[in-house]
């Protein structure tokens, strides 16, 4: 290893040794003697690496998710150096920009809960857009996205993303599809695996309505996702005009999917699409009687803004998302590819449905999920129907 090189491993031990726990375990010996390099994970008492090295070299851990590394490193048979990993105080970056506004919400409370268990200096890198949404809350957290990463040296750093296709378990202790995207985050953290809802900042102003309304989103990230009963949204809207609500959608796009798939907005609905700032969704969403959507990042929004949801989702299984009273699902058609480890993910196809797709039955996850079932569903939330004749 070069020079420079050696200085990308920020800690400094005697010896010469450099090491740190960005990536997984580093050590780098130098040059001038015969080492043996060992990592243990102190909490399982498990031999992870054991390595001997004549001059300079560098090791790695296979594992790169959280585990509490112990270093022990000899010299010429001699032992000089043992070190077990103590975030306490420390400088250590999370990583989490690559994910969409669902992941984030869905990983920045395990990461919050993981700082707090662990007492120490956190970075956490976001998506520049999210940044508003969550560093007030947290003023002990420092939010960053790519632009100000700077030099700064950390003793650690995690990914918390959806690795796909790692099936040796690199980057994950276990399959995310088997997880779930809420408790992913989790097992990466070395966390016990439970929702974990992060606070998020809601722009002034109070209700944004004096009627009493219902929020909804109905784009999403893929069709496989969209409810595409071709009749769902219509029936639903007008239900639940009829029941008094004003419906609002805060979509980001009225207009949405493939060229050949287009999806609008549900007629009849208030139109408070567009780009909007996450914070001044909060504010819908916090005042709304409850938020109906799919599987998407606004669904997720409004779970941390406090808001009753209703998710309907044939695509995912319930325990892909937070917990809701109110998941609606239909085991009684093909549903749950997404969570199937067997079924690999086809982002680039707007038409992915990989048991169906080509056939009659492509989507029925989401087409046979009927207005009765939304309806019923949405009248176990108390108080619904309340404002009716007011």
């Amino acid at each position: 290893m070069s020079e420079n090189e050696k200085i990308v491993l920020t800690q400094a031990g005697p010896e010469g040794i450099r090491y740190d726990f960005n990536d997984g375990c580093r050590v780098w010996v130098p040059e001038g003697a015969k080492w043996l390099v060992v990592l243990r994970d102190v909490d399982t008492d498990t031999l992870l690496f054991r390595q001997e090295l004549n001059g300079a070299g560098m090791v790695q851990s296979h594992k790169r998710y959280y585990v509490r590394f112990e270093i022990i490193i000899w010299k010429d048979g001699e032992q000089v150096f043992t070190h077990t990993c103590d975030l306490k105080d420390r400088e250590v970056l999370i990583t989490m920009q690559m994910g969409g506004l669902g992941d984030h919400i869905a990983w920045v409370g395990q990461a919050v809960a993981f700082v707090e268990e662990h007492g120490c200096r956190a970075s956490f890198l976001v998506k520049k857009e999210m940044i508003a949404l969550f560093e007030d809350e947290y003023p002990h957290i420092r939010f960053i996205d790519e632009d100000d990463m700077g030099d700064r040296q950390y003793y650690a750093h995690y990914k918390v993303l959806v690795f796909f296709g790692d099936r040796e378990f690199i980057c994950q202790p276990n399959d995310y599809r088997q997880s779930g995207l809420s408790h992913m985050g989790a097992y990466i953290l070395g966390l016990d695996p439970e929702d974990r809802k992060p606070r998020v900042t809601s722009d002034p102003g109070g209700r944004p309505l004096e009627e009493p309304y219902v929020c909804i989103g109905a784009q999403a990230s893929g069709l496989s996702k969209y409810w595409n009963n071709p009749r769902g949204w219509y029936d639903l809207v007008r239900f639940l005009k009829e029941k008094g609500y004003k419906v609002v959608c805060i979509d980001k796009c009225r207009v949405a999917g493939p060229t050949t798939a287009l999806r609008y907005i549900p007629h009849g609905t208030e139109d408070e699409t567009g780009d909007r700032p996450l914070t001044e969704r909060v504010r819908w969403l916090k005042h709304a009687e409850f938020f109906v959507g799919t599987s998407s990042g606004l669904a997720w929004l409004a779970w941390a803004a406090g808001t009753p949801v209703v998710m309907i989702s044939g695509y995912t299984e319930p325990y892909n998302e937070f917990r809701t009273p109110y998941r609606i699902i239909n085991r009684n058609v093909c549903n749950g590819c997404a969570n199937d480890v067997n079924i690999e993910l086809q982002a680039a196809d707007p038409f992915f449905c990989p048991r169906h797709k080509g056939t009659e039955r492509i989507f029925e996850c989401s087409r046979a999920i009927s207005f009765t079932q939304v309806k019923k569903t949405i009248e176990k939330i108390p108080g619904f129907g309340g404002v009716a004749n007011d």
